[in-house]
């Protein structure tokens, strides 16, 4: 595997040969000092350019950053609509394991680029096309504290949805069943979570898909991550009751401390509507 330092000089090689690329800056995790190196990181690389038309029709030129094992490009996907306005990105996956998402952004759009990217670091910048950029900040990924309101909107979406489980069970649709735990009910347990670890930590990053939540509380990954089990229509159910039994908990701790009110009727009356759908369930077995 290429190392680091030999992937940014790449980088900033292949910029300088192509004439329409005017800067370079890299965005992303490599950017903040505060998430944990590792072989499986992007390089998010945004060139700047001012022709980008030339650069999409022939595209020979991506061959220099080597071998490709598989290539993306979602701004011409029609299952995935494009969210990047007039960016244009590059998804690359090496066979050497090193991954670069490389973004061409005209010199037009330079400022809605930015304005979705609060961590940039510039690394070729000739003509200081980014020189109003803001020093590179992880606050826009801080989770924000609980309000009385969404702890309220989160407790109502986590006992709503999971009746929406216990239907899909009731029905033998294990599909439907699991994805509304998982996606749904068991993201808003970890939502829960992370405004309690705010509470003990002020501020903090929990990642895309809660991926550094158990950094704040690793006396909880264990007890999380026994509730993935969803297997079979019964281990489905075990996994939602003690999905609820979770929250219900963590809720009731969650209020105490934070001097917030918690509903306890409406969990135990969801709770019991589970139980007597699961015998039912079982009767007809």
């Amino acid at each position: 595997m290429r190392s680091e330092a030999e992937m940014m000089q790449l980088i900033l090689a292949v910029a300088q040969k192509i004439s329409q690329v005017k800067a370079v800056a890299m965005s992303g995790s490599r950017v903040n000092k505060n998430v944990t190196k590792d072989e499986f990181q992007d390089y998010d690389i945004v060139y700047i350019v001012d022709d980008k038309k030339t650069l999409l029709e022939n595209r020979q030129w991506l061959n220099a950053f080597g071998q490709r094992l598989i290539m993306q490009t979602p701004e011409e996907t029609v299952l995935w609509p494009s969210e990047l306005g007039e960016c244009f990105t590059f998804l690359m996956l090496f066979e050497d394991g090193n991954r670069i998402d490389l973004t061409l952004c005209p010199i037009s759009y330079i400022q809605q680029w930015s304005a979705g990217e609060p961590m940039i670091k510039i690394l070729s910048d000739p003509q200081r096309l980014l020189a109003n950029l803001p020093e590179p900040s992880d606050n826009a990924y801080q989770f924000l504290s609980a309000t009385q309101r969404t702890f309220n909107e989160c407790c109502n979406e986590f006992w709503w949805v999971s009746t929406y489980v216990v239907k899909g069970l009731a029905r033998g649709e294990l599909l439907y069943a699991s994805d509304h735990l998982y996606t749904i009910c068991q993201k808003e347990l970890l939502r829960l979570l992370s405004w309690k670890a705010v509470l003990q930590k002020d501020k903090i990053n929990v990642g895309k898909n809660y991926k550094y939540l158990f950094n704040f509380l690793p006396e909880k990954q264990q007890t999380f991550e026994n509730l993935l089990s969803f297997s079979s229509i019964d281990a489905c159910w075990q996994s939602l009751f003690a999905t609820q039994t979770s929250f219900h908990d963590e809720a009731k701790d969650f209020a105490q401390i934070a001097g917030f009110e918690y509903i306890n009727s409406t969990a135990e009356k969801i709770i019991a509507y589970t139980q007597q759908h699961y015998e039912l369930a079982n009767n007809r077995d």
